[in-house]
């Protein structure tokens, strides 16, 4: 599993960021998690608002830093 942060370096982006390997960590999860930080390949994902959080390249979240819950719920809908 690849989970993608989409995020320029805002806090919310860094906040999404720590809250997601922290999460991997603590549940177990067996996954890659990749910083993606040009605009450019942002854009590619079709958001306008950061963060966004994409896993196995379907974007799940965008704009706002999903609950813990919600976090896992996206990462489990995708094993």
């Amino acid at each position: 599993m690849i989970i993608k942060i989409l995020g320029t370096g805002c806090s919310k982006c860094v906040y999404l960021e720590n809250k997601v390997r922290e999460l991997i960590k603590s549940n177990a999860i067996d996954a890659e998690i990749q910083k993606v930080s040009e605009l450019q390949e942002i854009m590619k994902y079709g958001i306008m608002m950061t963060p966004g959080l994409v896993i196995n390249e379907k974007v799940v979240s965008v704009g706002y830093v999903p609950k813990d819950s919600q976090i896992l719920e996206f990462i489990r809908g995708a094993m």
